[in-house]
């Protein structure tokens, strides 16, 4: 179902994409705050996914849709080119690359996990992380037709993995499915949208977005090697925390899945993906890191939002 709207906006392109009258939306209000133009921007991420009931399925290529999304991506990206400040590396991207996802600082809700956090404070960044954990890798597949035959290969290489190796009950989304049914969640599509705060939404779209424009193709793979690069010790931790607080063992083998082949990810998606890719097309060095240091920043607000809601020091 179509998640609520936040604003103005956000209802207007609900109601538009309900009744089918997307040319209404040329005269759409502004959007009057983040949240609003972020959970619009979802939703029509979300046509290019699995849809919704309400929207019938032709509008995915709506070019009224399209021109309201465009909009929202250009005012989004420059909103994370601006946080950006790459004046900080040097002329290697490669090397660039790995000092950025080993020197960024940034605060761990994995550490809190595993110490500290109650069963309440656990569900919530389950249901949160189910906006992009029941739909895991679908956002990066995008990016496979775009790449030279070694890239490729890489890429392939680590989605095969997350795909399960063909096994359906292996897929890395259906093991996150089982793991919040195991918890009592609910294991629908997005079924938790409604309660993902804006970070939650920006992630999610930032990940579309390099992911659907061919010309980001650089961002997608280096923001892919920094979430592979930053996955296996907090996976670790957060299994640790999880079975501290008794949830049950399908929910922390989701967790124990990526201890040890996000390890192995890591330098396949570093070396041999972002290498390769480097090699193949060397002025997407900035957008590369660029892609890396937007994974890192944006995981790092949601962690800061989340310690603050709960008061957190």
């Amino acid at each position: 179902m179509l998640p609520k709207p936040r604003g103005e906006m956000s209802a207007a392109v609900f109601a538009a994409v309900q009744s089918g009258a997307t040319a209404d939306l040329a005269t759409a209000p502004e959007p009057e705050s983040e949240e609003d133009a972020q959970i619009a921007l979802w939703a029509l991420y979300e046509l290019h996914y699995r849809g919704f009931e309400e929207v019938a399925a032709d509008l995915e290529w709506d070019a009224d849709l399209l021109r309201l999304r465009r909009g929202l991506e250009r005012v989004f990206e420059e909103q994370l080119l601006g946080r950006w400040d790459h004046s900080a590396f040097r002329d290697d991207p490669e090397l660039d690359l790995t000092g950025l996802i080993r020197g960024y600082d940034g605060p761990s809700l994995a550490r809190f996990v595993r110490r500290k956090a109650d069963r309440a404070q656990v569900l919530e960044i389950l249901r949160h992380r189910s906006i992009y954990h029941l739909k895991e890798a679908d956002p990066t597949t995008w990016v496979i037709p775009r790449l030279e035959t070694r890239a490729k290969a890489a890429l392939m290489e680590i989605q095969f993995d997350e795909y399960g190796c063909g096994d359906p009950n292996r897929l890395h989304h259906h093991l996150f499915r089982r793991g919040m049914e195991a918890a009592g969640l609910r294991t629908e599509h997005a079924a938790y949208v409604d309660d993902a705060p804006v970070e939650i939404l920006a992630m999610n779209n930032a990940l579309s977005m390099f992911g659907l424009h061919r010309r980001l193709r650089g961002a997608a793979i280096g923001h892919f090697a920094a979430f592979e690069s930053t996955s296996s010790a907090p996976s670790r931790q957060l299994a640790q925390g999880l079975r501290r607080l008794d949830f049950p063992d399908e929910m922390a083998a989701y967790y124990d899945e990526h201890v040890e082949a996000d390890s192995v990810h890591e330098q396949v998606a570093v070396r041999d993906l972002c290498g390769s890719f480097l090699d193949d097309e060397p002025s997407e060095g900035a957008r590369v890191l660029f892609g890396a240091f937007t994974c890192l920043d944006l995981e790092a607000r949601y962690a800061r939002r989340m310690l603050a809601t709960w008061e957190v020091s």
